[in-house]
């Protein structure tokens, strides 16, 4: 009875620091929500335009196939410098675990030969397409990749999709169709040395790519206890051998005789450490953020290239593109809105079934409630593109 007294007299107490710090700690992740976000769409947009830009400056043209090397292997020596903070500094224990982890496990590294190879064809097919589209219309075709991984998940996973979803991907398509359209049409001036048709080529098949390495990703590393860090380096190696060998086959003859950073400008090592870190900022955004709030963060993506590209560009947004750009990014927060949905009736259901399978004793304070956070990043599975 005494003991029993001692808890209440110090029961209120308790709660309240508990609600305190777990207000503090709900208030902490709702800003890091929000700050990721923005980053992402910030550098989702700013990647294509910077891109953008660099490719159509007058003057001499980087090579796009050394620019995919420096982004790996910039990734490539980040994923390893948070690796060794990891380890706490210790190099002893970052050798053996990278040994352990890439040469006695090379089956598991050997997975990743195919993604990473598919990952350097994207990229480089990124710049092709961007080079000959308008950033605006790149961003807005470039969500076709929703609709290739959803395809890939039902064939490759055995997934099944609500009928939202499939209505959310028809829709998708029909926008990116019109937004097609308009720019077959004319759609405002294009420089001559630019070629509409290989740039839809070119991000169509770069969908595709991304599709089909996200769902192969989730296939052969479900499940896997690997560090995201870990994949990201693994990636980074095969990435960089990768893209050294098509920088040899497409354009070695060019390099060797004018260089590797031949028309590297303050722009063009913008883009390199947009696209490096890129990737790696969507751990982050995963880590805090959900289905809908990412898909909205890809909605506004689209308005800001739209509205920057008016502004760098002159760029001319007509009633066809509006109409397409519009039926897109209703599309994307559709398809995202009922996984989201399906997990808050899933919370609302479990909450709402608690008290009538777990009854609290009179007098005592409630549990803690279950944090949102998806927990540790390092041990999470490794996020697709």
């Amino acid at each position: 009875v005494g003991s029993g007294g001692s808890t209440a007299a110090a029961g209120p107490g308790a709660v309240s620091a508990e609600a305190l710090e777990s207000g503090t700690a709900s208030a902490a992740h709702r800003r890091l929500k929000y700050i990721s976000l923005a980053v992402l769409v910030v550098q989702n947009a700013s990647l294509i335009l910077s891109i953008r830009y660099a490719r159509t400056l007058p003057g001499d043209r980087f090579f796009a196939t050394t620019a995919v090397v420096m982004a790996e292997v910039l990734k490539g020596l980040t994923c390893l410098l948070l690796l060794f903070a990891q380890k706490r500094g210790n190099v002893k224990h970052l050798a053996l675990f990278l040994h352990e982890a890439v040469l006695v496990r090379y089956v598991d590294t050997l997975k990743l030969a195919v993604p990473s190879l598919i990952y350097t064809l994207q990229n480089n097919l990124q710049y092709v397409a961007i080079s000959n589209l308008p950033a605006a219309t790149f961003q807005v075709t470039y969500q076709l990749k929703i609709l290739t991984t959803a395809l890939f998940s039902v064939l490759m996973l055995n997934r099944s999709l609500s009928r939202l979803q499939w209505a959310s991907l028809l829709l998708l398509f029909t926008g990116v169709a019109i937004v097609q359209a308009q720019q077959a049409g004319g759609g405002g001036p294009r420089p001559l040395d630019q070629n509409p048709g290989a740039g839809l080529v070119a991000v169509v098949a770069s969908c595709l790519s991304s599709g089909f390495a996200g769902v192969y990703f989730e296939k052969i590393l479900k499940g896997s206890s690997g560090s995201v860090w870990l994949r990201n380096l693994q990636l980074g190696l095969f990435g960089t051998a990768l893209g050294l060998v098509g920088l040899w086959w497409a354009e070695g003859t060019a390099v060797a005789r004018r260089g590797f950073f031949f028309g590297y400008t303050p722009a063009v090592w913008g883009v390199v450490l947009n696209q490096a870190f890129g990737g790696l900022l969507v751990a982050v955004v995963v880590k805090y953020a959900d289905n809908i709030l990412k898909g909205f963060a890809t909605s506004l993506s689209i308005v800001l290239s739209t509205v920057a590209s008016i502004r760098l560009f002159g760029f001319h947004v007509d009633p066809l593109f509006a109409l397409g750009a519009g039926l897109v990014i209703g599309a994307v927060y559709l398809y995202s809105l009922p996984r989201g949905a399906a997990k808050a009736t899933a919370s609302a259901s479990a909450s709402a079934s608690g008290p009538c399978t777990h009854q609290q004793p009179p007098g005592q304070p409630p549990p803690p409630k279950l944090s949102s956070h998806r927990g540790d990043l390092s041990t999470e599975p490794f996020l697709p593109k």
